[in-house]
């Protein structure tokens, strides 16, 4: 099985904590039963307490008789409010206002200072009183303080999710108590808003009365000004001389563009005129606004009219005729008119110039006169819309203040309150606490977890091998068998020699029938584990010294014995005990004398005649065991012994002492690893485990030596009593 697995195993495996459970079941109950014992005398022991709740209602916003709020800028809306009276709910003030007025001083339930509370002798009061002197009495203050406190302790404030109520509870050790003062803590709430309100009317009636005179004199002031301003200014209708002004400028500003359209244009003539070297007929004629002129136009046709006579006339006549005279008369006339007419025209011109100019002038200065005066205008305008304006504020500030004084004095004596109790606080049936019957099935649960779970802590610290389960559980082992403990070594022997003497021969010549069977199911599961490759030479050998492989070996080799040639060899050269367990004379040739002289080999063989089987003891302790087992000669010596006898079993040292096991077996067939139960650590069996993996050994199983069953049996073991339905006799 690879680890997964075994993981797996481990996490289903219930059967194991079961047995854990079970192992340590007296003593978890044991616990479990002085804990709830001690439950009970403390649930007895205790003051029942009696729980009242009163229910407030607090509205988020009031029927406004007076809105001193707006001056004080307090408002009924959002969850800080509602934040805000559950704390002064809380507060110690609430607490001092109730024992006030239930005179809780003289209760000897809130009152630590209280006769009744004080006994008659203390060691701590003695020994103070002895280094410090008699204490003084407390002042009234500190009775005061210490009962508010304690009544403060007794009250809870729970506000009702998503409403507007509030659960006021307190408890007392009297029944009838309890709800009345949970309802106290609530009227005593209220009339602390009642307070809190008639004062702040108070206040803010007396600030507006103060303020109001202030706010009088100041808008007869404003009124007085803008009076003295408008006399002053001699304003009547400022819109109206506004207006007028306004229209003025803009007739004004018309004319002032019409007049300079003109100029240019009588400029441009005049400008004419001067670009001309001389006035005479030719160059005035050249002018265009002349030529236009209808005057000229008509001097013009006469001329023209004048030089066709002329010509018609010089056909027929000659220049000295009368008609041709008259007729250059006329025309010379006509020019003569014509030029008169233009020159005329040109000084109209140049005066037209003067003229023009000199009215642009005109309308320029009446229009910088206009444009001061509404700008004089606008500067009243802008001072009387100041003095207005102040008079207006001053007087609707005036008229709101009056307003609010006149609302505060016919209201002051009204008291109105945002909260009210819709659920009083009644007398409770039972005590709320303590729940006896809670407790003390708490702490039977609570205790038999905490045993349950200090018995799995236990296990889990425990790393030792205790039954056969646990060779599976922890080691993932193969086991060959168990064998239980004998009554000779609990203890009850005086003489441990004689112990252990009887313990090496309990196969042969003790009668407890279960070890026997023991070993003889031990003998079958190493033949069984042996059947694809018959093991011949068996090694024993254990993590620690102590574990009981010699025994386990001796035992083994006496059941072998009894059907075949055994030979138990004692290769722990370091710490040899067969030679004394089996008591042999002091001083046996053994192992030791075999392999330093081969010769020597039958005289270091001893037969056992009561036990069946020959025994080589280790002889004389070497100086250098290991150099001794890894000779030629030790092998050439278990080669010969192999041809002398069907089953060799050698008993070696300790894995964690020495390497002298791990060298043998390379030179054996397999190997029984001898665990003591409830003894060796499980770490150490793994680590010998592995060092014999890694050497490639044949681990054919593991031994559970020196098995409590009677123990194992309370516990729910599956060993115990099973080998003593059997009476095997000795074969």
């Amino acid at each position: 099985m690879d680890m997964k697995n075994s993981a797996a195993v481990e996490v289903i495996d219930l059967g194991h904590y079961w047995s854990v459970v079970r192992r340590q079941f007296k003593k978890i109950m044991a616990l479990s039963s002085v804990a709830t014992l001690i439950s009970i005398l403390v649930v007895l022991s205790l003051v029942p307490k009696y729980s009242a709740t009163s229910t407030l209602l607090i509205e988020a916003s009031e029927n406004k008789v007076l809105s001193i709020e707006e001056v004080y800028g307090l408002s009924g809306n959002g969850s800080e409010y509602f934040l805000t009276q559950f704390e002064i709910l809380k507060s110690r003030d609430m607490a001092m206002r109730v024992v006030e007025k239930l005179n809780l001083v003289n209760s000897a339930e809130f009152n630590p200072f209280h006769k009744s509370n004080q006994k008659s002798f203390s060691v701590k009061a003695t020994i103070l009183t002895m280094i410090n002197g008699e204490p003084e009495p407390p002042t009234e203050k500190q009775i005061l303080a210490s009962t508010v406190d304690t009544f403060w302790s007794a009250v809870s404030i729970a506000p009702v999710r998503k409403t507007q109520l509030v659960k006021i509870s307190v408890e007392s050790e009297d029944a009838e108590f309890a709800p009345i003062a949970a309802n106290a803590v609530a009227n005593a709430y209220i009339e602390s808003q009642l307070e809190a309100k008639v004062g702040l009317t108070e206040q803010a009636a007396d600030w507006l009365g103060a303020r109001l005179g202030g706010l009088k004199e100041k808008l007869n002031t404003s009124e007085h000004n803008l009076q003295q301003f408008r006399e002053k200014n001699n304003l009547i209708d400022v819109e109206g001389v506004s207006t007028l002004v306004t229209k003025e400028l803009d007739q004004v500003a018309g004319r002032l563009v019409s007049v300079r359209i003109e100029l240019l244009d009588f400029k441009t003539r005049y400008n004419q005129l001067r670009s001309l070297k001389d006035m005479s007929y030719n160059s005035l004629s050249s002018l265009p606004f002349i030529l236009n002129n209808p005057l000229v136009v008509r001097l013009k046709e006469s001329e023209s009219s004048a030089e066709l006579k002329v010509s018609e006339l010089s056909d027929r006549y000659g220049a000295k005729h009368p008609k041709m005279m008259a007729a250059h008369s006329d025309l010379k006339a006509v020019r003569a008119s014509l030029l008169t007419q233009m020159e005329r025209i040109a000084d109209g011109i140049e005066k037209d110039y003067s003229a023009a100019r000199s009215k642009e002038q005109s309308l320029v200065a009446a229009l910088d006169e206009t444009k001061a005066r509404m700008l004089s205008i606008n500067r009243t305008e802008f001072e009387l819309s100041d003095y207005v304006r102040n008079v207006r504020a001053n007087r609707a500030l005036y008229e709101t203040f009056f307003k609010r004084i006149n609302e505060t004095a016919e209201t002051s004596t009204l008291r109105t309150a945002n909260a009210r109790i819709v659920d009083a606080a009644v007398i409770p049936e039972a005590a709320f606490k303590p729940k006896k019957k809670l407790i003390v099935m708490l702490v039977l649960v609570v205790s038999l977890m905490f045993g349950v779970a200090l018995a799995f802590l236990l296990d889990a610290l425990d790393s030792t091998i205790k039954h056969a389960d646990d060779v599976d559980y922890k080691l993932n082992a193969s086991m060959l068998g168990l064998l239980p403990l004998l009554p000779a070594l609990k203890g009850k022997e005086k003489d441990k020699a004689a112990a252990e003497n009887a313990h090496v021969r309990a196969f042969m010549h003790g009668d407890h029938a279960g070890f026997k069977e023991s070993v003889r199911t031990l003998r079958t599961s190493i033949t069984l584990a042996s059947l694809e490759k018959p093991v011949q030479t068996l090694l024993f050998t254990s993590s620690v010294p102590g574990e009981g492989k010699t025994t386990t070996s001796v035992n083994l080799a006496c059941a072998y014995g009894q059907m075949e040639k055994v030979l138990l060899i004692d290769a722990d050269m370091r710490r040899p005990t067969v030679a004394k367990q089996l008591r042999l004379p002091q001083g046996s040739r053994g192992l030791s004398n075999a392999v330093a002289y081969p010769e020597m080999l039958d005289d270091s063989i001893h037969t056992i005649a009561d036990l069946g089987i020959d025994v080589m003891p280790a002889g004389a302790i070497p100086p250098n065991p290991l150099e001794l087992l890894s000779s030629k000669n030790f092998t050439d010596i278990l080669e010969t012994l192999k041809t002398r006898y069907t089953k060799i079993i050698i008993d070696s040292a300790p894995m964690q002492a020495v390497s002298d096991a791990l060298y043998l077996s390379t030179l054996t067939d397999g190997i029984v690893y001898v665990i003591k139960a409830d003894a060796t650590r499980d770490k150490l069996i793994k680590t010998g485990l592995s060092r014999l993996d890694d050497a490639n050994a044949r681990v054919l199983g593991v031994v559970l030596n020196q098995v409590d069953v009677e123990k194992e049996a309370r516990y729910g073991g599956t060993y115990g009593g099973y080998y003593d339905n059997y009476d095997y006799s000795n074969s």
